[in-house]
């Protein structure tokens, strides 16, 4: 692979430019950590790249700033947070999924209120969910999270698209703020599937056990999406009580349930989740739900408070328990668990 240290700007603009040739991967890794005189000439000639191209582009540097934290595109998607193409646009804003500096926080408030598609400001106001994160914990100053959230408040009350207000509602999930209980409620009573499904959210989110008896009767919904969001938010809660339908849940029909109630369950552990989980682990052949068993066992054991395990302690804990020498393990946590179940009580 050519090394993109080495890669010229004049290089990289013919790269972008061959709309007949796939970008290679080395050219995505030299538009990380942009100098402004580089940033400066490919604003030069950025109008020149098809707009197909620049969603493509901005969709592979979306998803490899989610895989990779040592590359930074933000000097690229702040620019194209103003390009006239509403999908670039947008995939600008989700790129920029971990960027806390307070002017972009002035940039998503503006987006919300006066770009012209709704996707780009329904992006917004999702993006606004880690402003209001950042506030709850005391890393955002009080006066801007008020901002914050009154902006969100008047989106998901005001005639926005549902999709806008939707995003809206999700992230005033993180908010604490009394009102935001009465939205979150009106939306999983609304008898509208994308809004119960936007109010799981909200309550996983909000780590209130208040909301765990609506989560748990959502995981029996008929609609997989809202049992998705169901077995999401079970998670977030901790929900004991959601344990036993969880398990079942490892088998639903959807694959995104299953992948959810895995995960799940990793959150909750207890009474009979490290066993199914690692025979799910032992006699699934399929490789996604094998990555996620392999994330949720690890999580599971930092749950129970074992550390991390990698995939060889994995095996060998299958073996063992096939041989019942895991069952005094899961017995001790099971003693835990009751005993933390008593103290709730």
């Amino acid at each position: 692979m050519r090394n993109p240290a080495k890669i010229t700007l004049t290089q990289l603009k013919q790269a972008l430019l061959d709309v007949n040739t796939p970008l290679a991967a080395a050219y995505l890794y030299r538009l990380s950590d942009l100098s402004e005189q580089d940033l400066a000439e490919i604003k030069s000639f950025w109008h020149e790249i098809p707009g197909w191209r620049k969603q493509a582009l901005m969709e592979d540097i979306e998803e490899m700033s989610e895989n990779d934290p040592l590359l930074s595109y933000e000097n690229l998607s702040l620019f194209a947070l103003s390009d006239p193409d509403a999908r670039v646009r947008e995939l600008a804003i989700r790129s920029l999924a971990y960027y806390e500096e307070p002017a972009f926080l002035t940039t998503l408030l503006d987006i919300l209120k006066n770009d012209q598609s709704p996707e780009v400001r329904a992006a917004a106001a999702f993006a606004l969910g880690k402003f209001v994160f950042l506030g709850e914990v005391e890393e955002l100053a009080a006066e801007r999270l008020r901002e914050v959230e009154d902006r969100l408040i008047q989106t998901f009350t005001g005639n926005d698209t549902l999709l806008v207000r939707r995003s809206a509602l999700e992230a005033l999930g993180f908010s604490s703020r009394p009102e935001v209980e009465a939205f979150v409620r009106e939306a999983y009573y609304s008898n509208n599937r994308d809004l119960i499904a936007s109010s799981l959210v909200a309550m996983g989110r909000s780590v209130d056990s208040e909301y765990t008896p609506l989560v748990e009767a959502m995981l029996d919904h008929e609609d997989p999406v809202i049992r998705y969001e169901a077995a999401r938010a079970a998670g977030e809660l901790e929900a004991r009580s959601c344990r036993r339908r969880l398990l079942e849940l490892v088998d639903d029909p959807d694959l995104d349930v299953r992948l959810a109630a895995i995960w799940s369950l990793s959150q909750i552990g207890g009474e009979g989740v490290m066993d199914r989980l690692l025979d799910l682990y032992d006699t699934t052949e399929d490789d996604e739900v094998l990555d996620v068993l392999e994330d949720a066992l690890d999580n599971l054991a930092f749950t129970e408070g074992e550390g991390f395990f990698g995939l060889l302690d994995v095996e060998e804990m299958i073996k063992d328990n096939e041989e019942g020498e895991f069952d005094d393990y899961l017995d001790d946590w099971d003693e835990f668990d009751d005993l933390e179940d008593e103290d709730e009580d």
